[in-house]
């Protein structure tokens, strides 16, 4: 039996953490034709939910508060059901898709795309944004967005850990710096859900990842793939330092989520021998973690010739080719922990004061699938 409400945690509007509601009577949302319904059973958190709540997405002044309107209109409204990284379970269909999805465990492409099969997604919006996401009992969405994984001993808050929103994010970074095999790369923010991912889809690729994160995330960081994690409380002489782990040889690429302060030193350690350079400097960046303005002198830009690639969401032949990898078992999960969804206030601020063995991922379980889902996954069992 599908239930007429459901549980959710309502977003009202821009603000902290009062601005999520935690509601008993949300109506269950029915499939459109092509959608399938979903009962939600683990979603992961990720940093996009708390800038969009507090409106940090600025595009013309830095103390505007606003989200995405690419499209030149906010599809941001309130009340919204955030939460982007969605597994769960089919249970119903809308008209036209197989009732053979009923049943079903699957992973979300987490985007709502401009139109049907655009090899390009100028226009970003997502589910949990533009669209209700899945901190709620259950969601509808596209059913060919919505992708079957069963063949994996993964669990459900695993899954999820391994998410579009991070991990489609990454890939782009990557494809769009036209990372090869062989090339050094510098990954910022390393132990986030972007920065882990990137780290293994630089293995995956053949590329070298070094990781820039606190050191006492060096052992995990070391374990997931990184050629060496570099020190983000010391930066100075970054320049000799990079060069002492690659033996002398420049950053080929940048994968940048921490921007402020820090992107010119991470544009040096890219420019110091262009002489032995194959390809240009390239810098990708996704974030603003570190701030998000940044001081560099354009002629350092023209006349070493970097190119900047600004990177928010993917395209659905890169969501393909991740859940490819996924069924594979190429990519593992960076799952820290659980939380329930009645819990979302404790889970946003732990998420934002992290502690010292915090990396990867926190997902969050509906109560009613906390035994199953969550438990195992909890900070205290």
């Amino acid at each position: 039996m599908i239930p007429k409400t459901m549980k959710a945690m309502l977003l009202t509007g821009h603000g902290g953490i009062e601005k999520l509601e935690y509601t008993q009577d949300v109506p269950t949302p029915e499939p459109d034709a092509g959608e399938v319904l979903v009962r939600v059973t683990a979603t992961a958190k990720n940093n996009t939910d708390r800038k969009a709540r507090e409106g940090l997405y600025p595009t013309k002044e830095k103390g505007e508060v606003t989200s995405f309107q690419m499209g030149g209109s906010a599809t941001l409204t309130f009340p919204r059901i955030q939460g982007a990284d969605v597994v769960g379970h089919v249970v119903a269909v809308g008209e036209g898709v197989d009732e053979a999805r009923i049943g079903q465990r699957g992973l979300l492409d987490f985007n709502l795309y401009a139109d049907d099969r655009r090899d390009i997604n100028l226009t970003p919006d997502y589910y949990g944004h533009g669209a209700d996401g899945g901190f709620a009992e259950y969601i509808a969405v596209p059913s060919d967005q919505f992708h079957h994984v069963d063949n994996t001993d993964l669990a459900d808050a695993e899954l999820a850990s391994m998410g579009m929103c991070s991990y489609q994010t990454a890939l782009h970074m990557l494809t769009s710096a036209r990372v090869k095999a062989g090339e050094h790369i510098l990954v910022t923010g390393a132990s986030g859900g972007v920065g882990t991912a990137l780290i293994q889809l630089c293995r995956i690729m053949g590329a070298i990842p070094y990781a820039l994160s606190q050191q006492d995330k060096a052992e995990a960081l070391l374990k997931l793939g990184a050629a060496a994690v570099l020190d983000r409380s010391d930066m100075t002489s970054f320049t000799d330092k990079v060069r002492a782990v690659t033996g002398g040889r420049p950053i080929d690429a940048v994968m940048d989520l921490a921007g402020g302060d820090m992107t010119d030193q991470f544009i040096d350690t890219m420019i110091f021998d262009m002489n032995s350079r194959d390809d240009y400097p390239r810098l990708s960046i996704a974030g603003a973690s570190a701030g998000n303005v940044s001081e560099i002198m354009w002629t350092r830009i023209y006349l070493y010739q970097v190119q900047v690639f600004g990177v928010s969401h993917g395209t659905r032949e890169e969501a393909e080719q991740l859940v490819a990898w996924i069924r594979s078992g190429q990519l593992k999960p960076v799952l820290h922990a659980a939380f329930r969804l009645s819990e979302l206030h404790q889970a946003e601020r732990y998420f934002v004061n992290r502690n010292s063995n915090y990396l990867g991922k926190i997902v969050i379980v509906p109560d009613a699938q906390w035994a199953e889902h969550g438990a195992p996954f909890a900070l205290e069992k």
